[in-house]
């Protein structure tokens, strides 16, 4: 199996990049986050001028049609960013959702809407307390437990009663919503519905595991800047072997929950049997490697690290909210643990994961990265 990405995908993911390093550099983040919305029109637009809202809208529907496996570079990227705005939700989840209906549906009339920038989709999937964006939302997708299984309802906010609540991230707006089901709201039937439910979930799953990853780099690269800077004895303190350690515990952290997540995407995009199992593990495993650079970014910062003046902080909170989104570590633990034990002679072990000639290699990977990481903070 090869996880090497492809010119066109590594050269759209550099685009991406710096299209975010200008836009959503930490001092505009920072304003953001002070507004009352916590959204910035401004913004929005530019993400929508890029093409970035219609990716996965299917190009009959104005969109460019790409796959899963293309969101995987991407989707580390807007967390590498701590993007503040419902690009994952509304242009990656919901936009699978419809795209999943029948042609010549109503509901399919968003997505074109969607790749414009026009419409902002609100998903509220039942592994989710709250609803993030409801209060922002043109349009949600709720779920309504029946005998056949969960139904899909589409509803604009006037249909709903929407009650803001706090989260840790200032730029994460969460609710808890109530609505009354109907006919006229009804997209999909059970037994039709639970289908698209199920894989909205994987997929909502998969992309807060992908920012994850992208957050647990840039607390390495925010860590690696302060300690390159940061004098004790007078010296950097980034020149002593301690701290040393805690950084490149990091790499090794995020070098193995890589190949964990790409897996998850192949799996995801083929709709491979064990796909709960591949989402879950890749879940489970960039939730460590995030809540583990947040423990050494803020060790290596020292008491500096929680304070509103450290853009640490950014990262860390918003680590922290996707870590229980799209279902927690006890909800992904059960259900690896159950796709594991199902059958006697289920395939475990790296041996069973990645076969011998996959282009991607976690060692060599973190090896380098552990390396150049020693050579920038000793310059």
């Amino acid at each position: 199996m090869d996880f090497t990405f492809t010119e066109d995908q590594i050269a759209f993911r550099d685009s991406v990049s710096r299209f975010l390093m200008t836009e959503a550099a930490p001092e505009l983040l920072r304003d953001i986050w002070e507004t009352e919305s916590g959204r910035s029109p401004e913004l929005w637009a530019k993400i929508a001028e890029q093409g970035l809202m219609g990716l996965s809208v299917p190009e009959a529907d104005d969109g460019m049609g790409m796959a899963d496996i293309d969101w995987a570079l991407l989707l580390q990227e807007v967390g590498y960013y701590a993007l503040p705005d419902a690009l994952t939700d509304t242009a990656y989840v919901a936009v699978g959702m419809l795209s999943a209906l029948p042609q010549g549906h109503a509901a399919r009339a968003y997505l074109p809407k969607i790749a414009s920038g026009s419409c902002r989709v609100a998903v509220g999937h039942p592994s989710n307390a709250t609803v993030a964006d409801a209060e922002h939302a043109d349009v949600l997708l709720l779920a309504q437990a029946t005998a056949t299984g969960l139904e899909l309802h589409l509803l604009t906010p006037a249909q709903c009663e929407i009650k803001a609540l706090k989260s840790i991230d200032s730029s994460r707006r969460l609710s808890k919503v109530s609505w009354t089901a109907s006919d006229a709201t009804r997209v999909l039937d059970g037994a039709l519905g639970q289908k698209v439910w199920d894989t909205a979930g994987e997929r909502g799953a998969l992309a807060a595991a992908a920012q994850m990853v992208g957050l647990a780099q840039r607390m390495l690269d925010l860590s690696v800047d302060y300690v390159a800077q940061r004098k004790q004895f007078d010296k950097v303190i980034g020149s002593f072997q301690a701290v040393q350690h805690h950084l490149a515990d990091i790499v090794t952290k995020i070098e193995f929950a890589k190949p964990v997540l790409y897996r998850a995407f192949y799996a995801l995009q083929h709709n491979e049997p064990d796909l709960a199992v591949r989402i879950s593990h890749a879940k489970l495993q960039c939730s460590e490697a995030s809540w583990f650079a947040s423990r050494n970014s803020l060790q290596v910062h020292g008491a500096m690290g929680y304070t509103w003046e450290v853009d640490l902080q950014m990262f860390m909170k918003r680590a922290w909210v996707l870590d229980a989104a799209w279902g927690d570590k006890g909800y992904h633990s059960a259900r690896l643990t159950q796709g594991l034990l199902r059958s006697p002679n289920a395939p475990v072990g790296p041996g069973a994961t990645f076969d011998r000639e996959s282009a991607y290699c976690g060692d060599c990977s973190a090896q380098a990265a552990i390396k150049n990481i020693a050579e920038e903070v000793a310059a």
